[in-house]
């Protein structure tokens, strides 16, 4: 990099740090995330991917031997009460105002009825039912979502203090910063198979259609709200939102090994190329 593009490079960076530093101040909140993770727990942070059927099937015993974390529609699921997760982690605005979906509200049935201890984070201005606060195994934290961007000193500084993250395009990127704050030194990511270029298309009245599988069915309704959702952008935008979530994973990643964590990816034929690959035995 040559001496103007460095000096080009750390101008952005700057500027990025004071809009940060703004978005902190005016979005972010106390959070109320606790170091839980007991001395060598190691957790798993359980995607919604395809490949987390045969990772279940094959693996049920590394499963079992770990502290789980699941996301967003996995409630809905069997796999729900078979792994009963330690943690569950929301960020979709999509799950705080229903509006009529049966499915959302199906999500908060089963965590309402959650009869093993589990701790639920949520962003800290999320509306969580009473029906979920009432319940005695379930403990809420509170989190931010504020995204974070600039001169890496300071945003670690940030995110270290739970007042900011890289930024959220999905609900991995705070389920493993939240991994990260827990107090977990070595975290797994199964079922995050990322595969959303090998599905995505333009139909013949330029809407992007992009099917995103799942290791359940989604139904109908859901199918028709991705659909409508999707068909208000671009591609050149979704793309742009595909490569926002892998950058933000290589910052996660160096986020995480300036704290000692070791984060893995167990996730066979994953596109996420920022945590090293492990395969489980």
């Amino acid at each position: 990099m040559g001496k103007i593009e460095k000096i080009s490079a750390g101008m952005s960076a700057f500027a990025q740090s004071l809009a940060s530093l703004a978005k902190v101040a005016l979005l972010s909140r106390r959070p109320s995330v606790a170091v839980t993770a007991g001395k060598d727990e190691e957790l798993v942070v359980l995607g919604n991917g395809p490949s987390l059927n045969d990772t279940v099937a094959d693996h049920s015993d590394f499963l079992a031997s770990r502290r789980l974390l699941a996301v967003n529609f996995a409630a809905n699921t069997p796999l729900f009460r078979q792994l009963k997760p330690d943690y569950y982690v929301l960020a979709d605005p999509h799950f705080f105002n229903p509006q009529g979906n049966p499915a959302v509200a199906a999500l908060w049935d089963a965590i309402a009825s959650t009869d093993w201890r589990m701790t639920l984070m949520v962003p800290v201005k999320a509306a969580v039912p009473d029906r979920v606060a009432s319940n005695v195994n379930v403990s809420v934290e509170r989190y931010n979502l504020t995204p974070v961007e600039g001169c890496r000193w300071l945003s670690h500084a940030l995110f270290r203090a739970g007042l900011g993250m890289p930024r959220p395009r999905n609900v991995l990127i705070p389920s493993l910063m939240l991994a990260i704050a827990a107090g977990f030194k070595t975290v797994y990511v199964a079922g995050a198979d990322h595969s959303w270029m090998k599905t995505i298309s333009v139909d013949d009245d330029n809407h992007v259609v992009s099917i995103q599988p799942h290791f359940y069915k989604d139904s109908d309704n859901e199918h028709a709200r991705v659909r409508k959702d999707y068909m208000n952008y671009p591609l050149h935008q979704i793309i742009y939102s595909f490569y926002v979530a892998f950058r933000s994973y290589h910052t996660l990643q160096a986020y995480a090994l300036s704290r000692g964590v070791n984060i893995y990816n167990i996730t066979p034929g994953s596109f996420i190329d920022a945590f090293p690959r492990k395969k489980i035995r």
